[in-house]
């Protein structure tokens, strides 16, 4: 065999075993095994509102899973099988990735359980939003890549030639574009406490904003190169009693400088809610402290 199938072989001989058939009640997908004790992890799109369904393996061996946990905000989900399940992959880091990169698909496209597909990393630092009720939320650094991907292989493996796997295939956007969740220390963050609370809790502020470089001067006085402009203050939220304004620069929270959206997202889980958050803002030429009081995020927010 040449080099690049050697590779991809490799890699398919050491995930096809771990990576899992799912059928629940309104769909079906696949799913990862990622510990010794049988928990797979999965997309919440999914398993949907389901609280059980069935895993099947390569080997033929199958039976029922319990929903853990699941976060449509992420759109990832961790169920328990209730068989015994093959050994866990190995969970990489999808910020190691390079555009050009050699990855692998794992999963069950149309049905067809144990399906490998190959391609290259097409893209980094995609968005992907994600809504629960009316909770919308960006899922950023999303992976784009052209390993073919079909209806199936949602919740199934994306690897890298070392057979890690760093992302949770997702989505197909059109021909010969597939999205997968990355799996990055946020990612583990989230798995973490599927596994503890079930749920993740998230604070709400009430902005929407929008990426945006920083003039000269005022990119010497803080130190970045970009901040997040506020678009639009939701009325009664958080941010609106703290006094943000739509124009405004958000140029940190919390002390930690905001850049991205995804540099003030990853403030906004369980520990921010409910406590003061100071918040500093470039408004008509000065720089504006304020404090807001993040809730929780729930789908009527």
């Amino acid at each position: 065999m040449d080099d690049y199938s050697r590779v991809v072989s490799s890699v398919a001989a050491e995930l096809l075993p771990k990576v899992a058939s799912v059928r629940a009640d309104r769909g079906s997908g696949s799913a990862v095994v990622f510990t010794a004790d049988g928990f797979l992890l999965t997309n919440a799109h999914v398993v949907g509102s389901s609280r059980a369904g069935t895993v099947a393996f390569s080997d033929g061996s199958s039976g029922e899973f319990l929903v853990v946990g699941r976060d449509p905000l992420s759109d990832l989900a961790v169920i328990r099988a209730q068989v015994p399940t093959p050994g866990p992959v190995v969970l990489g880091d999808s910020d190691e990735l390079v555009v050009g990169q050699l990855v692998v698909a794992v999963g069950s496209p149309l049905g067809l359980a144990g399906s490998v597909t190959a391609g290259v990393v097409s893209g980094l630092g995609r968005s992907l939003p994600a809504r629960s009720g009316q909770a919308v939320r960006l899922i950023e650094d999303v992976i784009q890549t052209d390993a073919a991907l079909n209806p199936g292989n949602s919740g199934g493996a994306l690897a890298d030639s070392q057979g890690r796997v760093v992302g949770v295939n997702t989505a197909v956007a059109g021909v010969g574009v597939g999205l997968a969740v990355p799996v990055n220390s946020t990612t583990r963050a989230i798995i973490a406490t599927l596994i503890k609370d079930g749920r993740v809790r998230r604070a709400y502020l009430g902005l929407v904003t929008s990426p945006a470089p920083l003039a000269e001067p005022l990119r010497r006085r803080t130190g970045q190169d970009t901040a997040l402009r506020v678009v639009e203050v939701m009325p009664g939220s958080p941010a609106d009693r703290a006094g943000l304004r739509a124009g405004d620069l958000v140029l940190s929270a919390d002390r930690h400088p905001v850049g991205d959206a995804q540099s003030l997202q990853r403030l906004m889980f369980a520990d921010a809610i409910g406590r003061p958050l100071p918040i500093t803002v470039h408004r008509n030429g000065a720089l504006v402290d304020v404090i807001a009081e993040p809730v929780e995020l729930t789908s009527r927010t």
